[in-house]
Order: structure tokens, then C-alpha cells, then sequence
């Protein structure tokens, strides 16, 4: 005879451990990361890498533009 598993749907499906509280506000705190973010660009003296297509003859010559764009700015 077959055995047959029957679901009990009062159940709770798991134990909770935790809960997560969502944020009052998220835009607030998300754009309190972006200024801290932008902070700590400024303060190193980093920059991102500037956006577009770029074309380049070899690997060598990608990698030396690459190694210029996203190091410090000297003062």
C-alpha cells in the first residue's frame, strides 16, 4: 500500500529566528549612502572611470588608458 503525506496548512511553515525592520524612509537612507559614497571619492582623490565606448589598438594600450583613468589625482 502506497503511504500517502498529508499537509497540515494550520501549521506554520518554519521557525522564525528574526525579524527585519523595514526602514522608515529609504530614499533618506539610501541617499545617505550615495553622499558618503561620494564622500570618500572626494577625499581619496579617486575617480570612476569615464563612461562610453572607447576603441583601443591592443590589450596593452587598454589596460595603460585603464590604469591612468582610475588612479588618484595628483595635486
Amino acid at each position: 500500500m502506497k503511504q500517502v503525506n498529508v499537509i497540515n496548512l494550520d501549521d506554520p511553515a518554519g521557525k522564525t529566528v528574526g525579524r527585519r525592520r523595514r526602514p522608515i524612509n529609504p530614499l533618506a537612507t539610501a541617499d545617505g549612502l550615495q553622499e558618503f559614497i561620494n564622500e570618500q571619492f572626494k577625499e581619496s582623490g579617486h575617480r570612476l572611470t569615464p563612461r562610453g565606448v572607447f576603441r583601443f589598438h591592443s590589450h596593452e594600450e587598454a589596460d595603460a588608458w585603464m590604469r591612468n583613468s582610475i588612479r588618484p589625482k595628483k595635486d
